[in-house]
Formats: C-alpha cells, structure tokens, sequence
C-alpha cells in the first residue's frame, strides 16, 4: 500500500518538472534564438520479489519470470532541440545578424568566451561589435597588415569603428589610358587649337586636379601631337609649370602647313622694319631690336612678344605663335622658328621675296630676316608657316584600319607615355598613361576621345581621403566598410564556434551557453561559417524554435498524467482508511 503512495509521490514530481520544462518554452516564446527543451522519463527502480528461474529437464517445469513491482518514476533527461533552426525575423539593422546552420557566435565579458545564437550587436562607445543585451564583445579575427587578408589567429574583440577605420587614407594616380576614336574630319581637330581632352587627377593628399591634353593633327591625318596644355587645381586655378623641363613628351617638330596673317587694319611696321606700331594712334607697342636686347627684362620682353603675337591674330597665344616654323627658300625642308626669325631681324636689315601673287613670304637665310614684313608694309602680309615646336608626344595610328599604332614611335608595341609630374613642387607622383586602345576610325566627325585615371581594371586611378559612410556583414561574416570616396576596406570577420555535441553546451543565462566537457572544447581560434555550409543574414534575427501547438498537447498530456498520479494517493489513502477501520 505505501508503495503506491510513494509512486504517485515520485509521479507528481516527475511530472511537475515536466510542466517547468514546458512553461519556460512557453514563456521564452518570443526570446530571441532560444531553444526550447523537452524532457523524458524513466522508471526509478523496481523491487524484486521472486527472482527469475530457468526450466528444469528433469522435472519437466518451465522457467518462471521474475516478479518485480515497480517503485515509480523519475525525469530521464532533458533535452535541448538546440540545432533546430528559428525562423527569420526581418529588422532592417545592419548589426542584427543571424546563423544559419549549427554554428555559434563566441562572445566575451572580458574572462572568458561564451557562446550563443543570439546577433543582436551594437557598435559600442569604445568602437567595439557588442551584444545589445550583454554588452559582451563580438569576437572574431583581425585583417593582417602586411596582407590585408584575415589571419585565422586567437580570437579578440573586434573593434571596428576604431579611429584608423573611419577615413580611408588617400592615394597619388599613377596610371591612367586615354580611349575612343579620333576622327580626322573632327572640327575641333582640324581647328588651330586642337581637340582638347581631361584627365583628372589626384596627388598623394587627396588634392584632386586636372591636366589639359591637346591633339593636333599634322599634315599627315594618321599622325597627330599630343600636348599637356596646362593643369589646373581643384579650384579652376593653372599651375605654373617650369619652363627649363618637360612633364610630357619632348620638344618635336611637327609639319603643318598654315597661313598666317599680319592685322594690317590695326598694326603697322615702321619703315626699318623693326617697330610693330598702333595704326590708329601711331603708339609704338614693341620694338623687335629692344625686344631682344641683353638689357630687356622678362616681363617687357614678354609685352613685345605678345604684342607682335596679336598682330597676326593669336592675341591670347604667343608661346603657339612663337613656336610656328617658316619655310626656307634656300635649302629645301630647311625651317627656323618665328621666334629664332625674330631675334634675327633684331639684328639685320630687312629684305623681303614674294613668291605669288597673295604677298606670302619666305624666308631668306641669307640676309635672316623675318618674312611677310615688307618695309613700311601694311598691306595685308602674310605669310605660310610650314611646321610648329611643341613639347608633347606623338601618336600614330595605322593608315590602313585606323588602329593605334605607337604612342612617341610608329610601333605598335609603344603603347605608354609618362606624365612625369614628379618633376613638379609637391607631393605628385608620375603617371603612366595607356594609348593603346585610341583609333582613327571615321565616326561622322565626331571625335570619343577621351581620359580616365587608373588602369583598364581601375587600379591607379588615387584618390581622395574618404570618409566610412557604412558597415555592411558579408555571408562569410567577413566585416567591410564603404568609403565616400569609393573604397571598401576589410575590417575583420566574426568566428563562430562549432561543437562535436552542441546539446552538451550549458545555458549560462542572457541566451548564452558555456562549453562542458560533453560538448567538446573549444579551441580558441574558431571557424569559418561557411566551411560546414553554414551562412550569416544581416538585417534578421533568429527566432525561438518553440512550437506552441506541440508545447499545448505537451502542456495536456502532462496535466493528465499529473491528475492520475493524484487519483493513485487519492485511492492508496482510501484503501488505508478502509484498513484502519477494520478495528472498530
């Protein structure tokens, strides 16, 4: 009779603590990541009171079976559907992250590590990636400097708003390719200036600026110069650039065959030749003997040269004027520079030859005087410039297709020219830039030409000093930051923890667990998350794996179970009433 009594004892218990396994599912319903336990359970023993017996031949009886009445029950185990996955809750923050297969975060408080499902993370004020709820440090792996890969080390904190991180460092262009066709029959071209092209630029601060390239075509339409016209700052401001060197190519002569007319309607020379004067005021405005004389300084030099530059209409362009070549009469494809004619007439007599009936001069070498510039002449003079100096490259493309062929030489292995601006003041470094991909190709007169920093691949191009505009978690856990200034950097990867038997983990609380010595040590160094197929989902939270359903029929069959251990105390009770009033 007691026996009965104590099994429904032992029945009430068990199944008390059933219903305590059930309720904390329920109650956890909406925790983030928990996982919800079930418990079986097993008889508590069992009082033997015949023992089992063999059959005997002899007598010819068979065995009997042993007696034994049971004692009542007791919890098996609990267990923890811990590899069963939550659903996905969608939150929008970047820093809510969930796993998806049977791996862990590891997280530390400074002590020790611990592990969890929960990604519920902030960036700390320390920089830190934290648990919301804990505050416990992210742990994963840093970015080797020397590499700029992850190195798979010890986990540790990973700090990832730390100063360092939050400006990208800015970088010098050092390659740059200029592409697209160049149509001979372009305007721009043919015109005197040239097409005109931009490339912009960075040096190694940040600064940003642009280089102005001018193509010119010569005589020959599968040949053309290539100039460095000018830089500007990012402010619109031309840099001064030294005369005595040359960031671009070198001095070359190209042929070019062009008019040149003398404004006859506002200057005029003097009877010697020699003093360029104002019709209208009769002003004397440059005097080509003083112009070069010793004693002339740079900057009156410079006014008489300009003056005389405007008089043939490249008012604005002097350094373009002075560098035209004329034409000798003496010795065929013998030149000489305006410029070099100039300082000769300084110091002769001027004599002139017409050679039709429109006045345009030559040049005679032997009495070195300046063409076009009759003695007293106004009279619509001029005269044809055969060539000009310029100090740039030249690019030739092949007469027969219209590609590229040779940037400096007419080979088509010579495919780079160098923008050496290291030569200049500052923190510059040289460019190399790519031509190989230019064409001559007929586009209906319109020229693609055009100039882009760094290479095909973008590599070169530099850059400004960015500023981190955003933090994005890739699959793999591997952390990047963007950069307004078009760069990502790798700032680390979180590791995740795996266990041989991820059930053994303790619960510690704050949905955190601890390992034990039946689920498997952790190493210290982790793994990659995707090396046992699993993934990380930025923006989403892992929800509780409690099925509510199962946990009501659970809730029932535990109720049931625990009224019918009642009903075996209430009965025994009954039955020893009934024995105690045997005695009246």
């Amino acid at each position: 009779m007691m026996r009965s009594l104590y099994s429904g004892v032992a029945g009430l218990k068990t199944h008390q603590t059933r219903m305590d396994v059930i309720g904390n599912n329920i109650a956890n319903v909406n925790t983030v990541a928990f996982k919800s336990s079930s418990m079986t359970f097993s008889e508590l023993m069992s009082q033997t009171t015949q023992k089992a017996s063999g059959p005997n031949a002899t007598t010819g009886t068979g065995g009997v079976n042993a007696r034994q009445i049971g004692l009542g029950v007791k919890g098996g185990a609990i267990n923890i559907n811990i590899t069963g996955q939550g659903s996905a809750q969608s939150t929008g923050n970047p820093f809510d992250i969930m796993i998806t297969g049977e791996n862990f975060f590891v997280v530390n408080n400074g002590r020790e590590n611990f592990f969890t499902r929960d990604g519920s993370f902030y960036v700390d004020g320390a920089g830190n990636l934290a648990m919301t709820s804990t505050g416990y440090n992210v742990m994963g792996w840093q970015v080797d400097e020397e590499t700029m890969d992850i190195k798979q080390d010890t986990v540790s904190a990973l700090r990832i708003m730390s100063e360092a991180n939050m400006t990208y460092p800015p970088e010098a262009t050092s390659k740059a390719y200029i592409a697209g066709i160049l149509d001979q029959n372009d305007s721009d071209v043919t015109s005197a200036s040239g097409k005109s092209i931009n490339l912009n630029f960075y040096d190694a601060l940040g600064y940003s600026y642009t280089a102005k390239f001018t193509f010119m075509q010569s005589d020959d339409p599968n040949t053309y110069s290539v100039e460095l016209s000018s830089i500007l700052d990012s402010a619109g401001n031309e840099l001064e650039l030294p005369d005595d060197v040359d960031l671009f190519g070198t001095p070359t002569y190209q042929e070019q065959e062009r008019e040149v007319v003398f404004n006859s309607a506002t200057y005029v020379w003097d009877a010697t030749g020699k003093i360029l004067s104002e019709k209208t005021t009769g002003n004397e405005v440059a005097n080509v003997a003083t112009i070069f004389n010793a004693s002339t300084t740079p900057e009156d030099k410079q006014k008489g040269l300009d003056a005389i530059a405007a008089a043939y209409g490249f008012e604005g362009s002097t350094d373009e004027f002075l560098s035209l070549h004329i034409a000798s009469n003496v010795t065929a494809g013998d030149t000489m520079s305006v410029e070099a004619a100039l300082e000769a007439l300084a110091g002769a007599s001027p004599t002139f030859e017409t050679t039709d009936a429109n006045n345009n001069g030559v040049l005679d070498q032997t009495n070195d005087v300046f063409p076009s510039l009759a003695s007293g002449g106004v009279n619509n003079e001029r005269f044809t410039a055969c060539g000009r100096e310029y100090s740039g490259s030249t690019i030739y493309f092949n007469p027969n297709n219209g590609y590229f062929n040779g940037i400096g030489t007419n080979d088509p292995t010579s495919t780079t020219a160098n923008l050496n601006l290291s030569l200049l003041s500052g923190n510059f470094s040289n460019i190399e830039i790519d031509f190989s991909t230019c064409s001559g190709f007929d586009n209906k007169g319109t020229s693609t030409i055009g100039a882009t920093s760094g290479d095909a691949d973008g590599i070169g191009s530099g850059r400004r000093l960015g500023d981190m505009i955003g933090v994005s978690v890739q699959n793999n856990g591997m952390i990047y930051a963007s950069y307004d200034n078009g760069m990502t950097k790798l700032l680390g990867q979180i590791a995740s923890a795996s266990f041989a038997n991820a059930a053994g983990l303790e619960k510690q609380g704050d949905n955190l667990y601890s390992a034990t010595l039946n689920s498997g040590e952790f190493d210290g160094i982790g793994v990659d998350i995707t090396a046992n197929g699993g993934y990380m989902s930025t923006g989403q939270l892992e929800m509780s794996n409690v099925d509510l359903s199962a946990e009501f029929t659970e809730m029932i069959t535990t109720q049931r179970g625990f009224q019918a251990n009642s009903r075996i105390i209430t009965v025994s009770d009954t039955m020893l009433e009934e024995l105690t009033n045997l005695k009246r």
